[in-house]
Order: C-alpha cells, then structure tokens, then sequence
C-alpha cells in the first residue's frame, strides 16, 4: 500500500515557523490501530486523514470530506492547524476546484475557505467558565473550556511578554498535576498590544502532554476558548491572536453571533511524498 503524504506549515508563510502537519488524503478508511502508528511515525503534534464522504468523488472535485486528527499518542477531538493544512494540501496538490471544502469531524462540520491571501476557517466557539481567582500578579483568570478540555490561565496584565515567552513548563510536572481526565491541553495567554506594530490583541502558548504534546507551535482549536475569552474581555469582535512558542504563528480571528468563530491563516508547504506500507 502506498499512501502520499505532505506536511505543511500552518499560520505561517515562512518555512519552519508555525505549526506543522502531516496530511495522508486516503482512497479508503484504514484501522485505527494503523492510522495511529503512522502518527507517531510522522511526530508531528497531529496527523490528519482525509478520507472521500462520496466515493464517485475525487480529491480534486469532491466538496466535502471526512476528516481525523491524531497526535503521536492519541486520537483528537478538534485541531485548527491541521484543519488547515488538510485543506491546504487538497487545494495546492490535489488542485481542488471549489472555494470552499467542507470536513465532517469528531466536532461537527468544519469549513475551510480559500482566499485571496490564505485561508479563513469556521470552527466552533468554545467560551470557557471562571474556575478560580487568584490574585493579580501574575495570574488575573483561571477558566475552563470543559467542552475542548483545556485549561486556561491568564497572567497579569503588568506582566510584560517576555514572562510569557521565556516561561519554562514541565510536562512530566504537568502530567502529574491532574490526571482526572478534565484537563488536555493547558493555555497561558495574555492581553496583548494592539496599538504598537505589529499588532496583536493578545498571546498564548499551549501545552498539551496528556495528548503526548508537550508544547504545541501555533493551536486552532486553543483559539475556539482564546477568542470567546478575549472578545468578552476586550469587548471585540475582530482580533489578531500570535502564539509565543519557539515557531510562532498569527491568527486573524472573528467571532461570530452565531456561536461560531472565524480564524484565518496561512500555510507554508514543506515535503511531499509516500509512505509504503
């Protein structure tokens, strides 16, 4: 069996910045156990599978696609960046003739829309609740997204970013802090500068080592809770979101009336090739 493979960079337009994912597009569904092997044989934060939802389809005509993500250790409920990807890959290797393709996933349907410069995508918000308040300095908020199940701190705004991206977290400390299921994935974020260039609303980095990640370059799905945070918050509903990690990657984020969330970004496409099996 031979599967094609490619792996992109996505929320970025250079090389070797923002989140990279591999994408297998698959003629046929494989087992589960497979699909995880070649995952932690990839070891990128996620692996997406794109599978046809009408077989008369081709990846180069087909609308709508079935869509599954998983990390080196485990199947996902929703990932942002390698949603992205998915879509990007179908649109620049398969040559997909629609403007927009839709993805059916563990969180509903997706879509992902090409444009001009990059593509916007309709995920679902994901607006978490206070858990505690402890203190001002240097954490502000503690909430919860028990939807996505990631947890989310705020630091103080006093802090300057450089607390943010020079923050050292142990996964193994991390693991050991909560295994009760409720927490996934770990979100430290804070308000941002929008007045100074460039401009962003906020930042954040994400860890996720009950996933067998331990920290995530640039997270879609961690902006489903980001975005419903910050719009309340800043009172706004158009943002720009830059995750601080070691890549980094812009997010351009609108929330919606409707319960759902808008974010948008670019890929970068870096290898394409086979897996034999």
């Amino acid at each position: 069996m031979e599967i094609p493979v490619f792996v992109l960079d996505a929320f970025t337009n250079v090389a070797f910045k923002g989140n990279p994912a591999a994408v297998c597009p698959l003629m046929q569904e494989l087992d589960d156990s497979l699909y995880q092997k070649i995952a932690a044989e990839m070891n990128l934060s996620e692996t997406a599978f794109i599978t046809r939802t009408n077989p008369s389809d081709t990846f180069a005509t087909g609308s709508k696609f079935h869509l599954r993500w998983f990390t080196p250790t485990t199947e996902v409920n929703l990932c942002g960046h390698a949603t992205l990807a998915s879509a990007a890959a179908l649109f620049l290797f398969e040559k997909n003739i629609n403007s927009t393709l839709m993805f059916e996933t563990r969180s509903g349907l997706l879509a992902v829309t090409q444009q001009k410069d990059g593509y916007l995508m309709d995920f679902p918000l994901n607006p978490p609740t206070k858990q505690a308040a402890v203190g001002n300095n240097p954490v502000q908020d503690v909430v919860l997204s028990s939807v996505t199940k990631k947890l989310m701190i705020r630091l103080a705004d006093s802090c300057d970013r450089s607390v943010l991206t020079n923050l050292k977290v142990d996964p193994v400390a991390l693991l050991n802090a909560d295994n009760s299921g409720r927490v996934k994935s770990l979100l430290i974020t804070m308000k941002g500068s929008p007045e100074s260039q460039p401009g962003y609303d906020f930042y954040s980095r994400v860890f996720a080592p009950w996933s067998g990640i331990p920290e995530d370059p640039v997270t879609g799905s961690a902006h489903t809770v980001l975005a419903a945070y910050w719009s309340k918050v800043l009172g706004k509903k158009i943002m720009t979101a830059y995750q601080c990690s070691s890549r980094g990657g812009k997010l351009e984020l609108e929330v919606r009336d409707d319960g759902r969330v808008n974010i948008s970004g670019k890929v970068t496409s870096i290898l394409q090739g086979t897996i034999r099996l």
